[in-house]
């Protein structure tokens, strides 16, 4: 048995019993074999799963094939390993409230999102007005959409549209080091089917809960959903923020790493809304989703994780996303609440 010292002891009280860490029972060391096998196992075993119907209040996703099914694991190093449809281009949707709030934190400051939208989970669904007038005006968190819609009206430059739109999609291209594309067809069906974020948005100017003018900052919100990634650069996006900012891939430290743990945390409350309690009791991994199929998994220090297929749940998380990663994850035996320091070999 070998044991870690703890530092900074003081050495008047120090009982040994009560402060030696066992070093063998800290670590848990996996290799990239094994992580290849379980991403391997974890795509052949969700592939098979049926059910979900892929979101019908928008027009453009009703018609996206639901046979498309792609997983993407990256880690620290750069190591890819992709597996389906990975390079197919699909509606970002609500995991871009992730970018999003980065965006405002990185501008800003992580406070700056506490104390203007907050950082509450609702237990409601993401487009709920009543979780507004619950928290006594306040939008509860950028990751959903009162917050998202609050946290686009926070992007600098105050009243510049078209600069706004630039950070947003510059911040997006350093996280999965490659760049995003509009989706056309995508952006006019969600403008034309926004009705209940037009409602949230104005409510939340009732609340001076938005901070440039709400048309701008709706229509940015709406667009920024209809951008257009893939699986493999949403991987690309969760390794970054699982290793504190620095983009894998590319090498380049996009944001100071103090606003991962935070943004990390926004992920494991309400990444799968009134469900992500029990996604992460069950799966161990903080994860966002978004309606468009997509989910990203963030286990920070350790690896991202992204899924992508159309089929939903009734809470709009994807079925067969869910259920690869949950597998991955249970088959390597990973989890953020483990208490274990991951070695990769």
């Amino acid at each position: 048995m070998t044991y870690l010292p703890v530092e900074n002891v003081n050495t008047a009280t120090f009982r040994p019993a009560a402060f030696l860490i066992k070093a063998d029972t800290m670590d848990k060391i996996i290799t990239k074999e094994q992580i290849r096998d379980a991403a391997e196992t974890a795509y052949t075993h969700a592939s098979a799963i049926k059910g979900g119907a892929n979101a019908n209040y928008i027009p453009y996703l009703a018609n996206i094939n639901p046979d498309l099914f792609g997983l993407s694991v990256v880690l620290p190093d750069g190591t890819h390993i992709d597996y389906g449809d990975t390079d197919y281009r699909f509606g970002i949707e609500s995991v871009s409230k992730v970018p999003t709030a980065i965006l405002v934190m990185r501008q800003q400051s992580p406070e700056a999102i506490l104390q203007k939208i907050g950082a509450d989970a609702t237990g409601l669904p993401f487009n709920s007005i009543f979780a507004i007038l619950l928290e006594n005006d306040h939008p509860s968190t950028p990751l959903v959409n009162a917050g998202a819609i609050s946290a686009c009206s926070m992007v600098a430059p105050t009243g510049n549209s078209n600069e706004k739109w630039k950070a947003i999609t510059d911040n997006i291209t350093e996280l999965c080091g490659s760049a995003p594309e509009l989706i056309d067809e995508l952006y006019k069906s969600e403008s034309d089917t926004n009705f209940n974020n037009r409602a949230i948005t104005w409510l939340l100017k009732n609340y001076n809960r938005i901070y440039d003018d709400p048309d701008m900052s709706l229509d940015l919100y709406t667009r920024q959903c209809s951008l257009g990634i893939t699986c493999s650069q949403l991987g690309i996006m969760a390794a970054t923020i699982a290793n504190g900012g620095l983009n894998p891939v590319t090498g380049k430290q996009v944001y100071d790493q103090r606003i991962s743990p935070k943004i990390t945390t926004l992920i494991a409350t309400v990444g799968f809304y009134q469900h992500s309690g029990d996604w992460l009791y069950t799966s161990g991994i903080p994860a966002k989703s978004g309606v468009g199929g997509g989910v990203l998994g963030v286990l920070p220090g350790v690896l991202g994780i992204a899924a992508f297929a159309p089929p939903l749940d009734t809470a709009g998380n994807s079925v067969k996303a869910q259920a690869a990663i949950l597998h991955f994850m249970q088959t390597l035996g990973l989890g953020i609440m483990n208490g274990q320091r991951v070695i990769i070999k």
